[in-house]
């Protein structure tokens, strides 16, 4: 696997890619990798012949009293991680690559955002937009892939490809889940005990309703009784 981490560098080596006849697919991380972007480096071997994975934790979508300074970076371990998924090339750019001095544009998503997180995260979903296009236009992928877990960044980011026209496809690849059921997240490491099982009332609650919704329960009411568990168990999430 080949490492860069300018711009340019990632330009050349996937315009020598496509010159190849090869299909490129992108798969966009922020690092401290679990087995869910593993898979979904995995799912991009299928979509395209080359396959080059960003690291970057981008400043941008973190809001002023969030974890960026102590979000985990472990860039050669997560190197290791990607080689053995069978990644071709990695970009793991600096901060002056993805925004240059006096930099000034950004990508405002429109109503898709302002709710649920949106509504907690005043400005993520900005940051995610920017950062995205910008990976999008240096890498020029035929297809990208991202996590169904996190549901509203992708209806996000297909509408952002949609509305401006990107020439890529955005492909959601299922959420990879622990043995109990968390779904797999970098930050699952700040999860005391009791926040972990808390957590789990989430995925407990839906896939409740799911099995009424199964064997033929459709009235509202029943299916939402399943769902309250989650919400009883409900509490702000600090990344502080």
């Amino acid at each position: 696997m080949r490492v860069v981490d300018s711009v340019r560098g990632l330009r050349e080596a996937c315009a020598g890619a496509r010159a190849a006849g090869q299909r490129v697919a992108l798969v966009p991380t922020m690092g401290a990798l679990h087995e869910g972007h593993l898979d979904l480096a995995r799912a991009a071997r299928r979509h395209a012949q080359f396959v080059v994975a960003s690291i970057f934790v981008n400043p941008t979508q973190f809001g002023p009293n969030e974890d960026f300074a102590r979000y985990p970076r472990d860039l050669a371990g997560d190197g290791a991680k990607l080689g053995s998924a069978g990644v071709d090339l990695l970009f793991a750019p600096t901060h002056e690559a993805m925004y240059p001095p006096g930099e000034q544009m950004r990508v405002r998503p429109g109503a898709i955002a302002g709710p649920l997180c949106g509504e907690h995260r005043p400005g993520h979903f900005e940051g995610v937009a920017t950062v995205v296009t910008k990976l999008l236009v240096a890498t020029g992928p035929c297809v990208a892939l991202f996590g169904r877990k996190d549901y509203q960044q992708l209806q996000v980011i297909r509408r952002l490809v949609t509305d401006l026209l990107l020439p890529a496809e955005i492909v959601g690849v299922p959420t990879v889940r622990e043995p109990d059921g968390l779904a797999m997240s970098s930050r699952n490491a700040y999860l005391s005990a009791e926040d972990r099982s808390r957590a789990l009332a989430l995925v407990r609650g839906l896939q409740a309703a799911d099995a009424l919704f199964r064997a033929g329960e459709r009235p509202r009411a029943v299916l939402g009784r399943q769902v309250g568990v989650a919400r009883a168990h409900r509490q702000p999430v600090r990344l502080a």
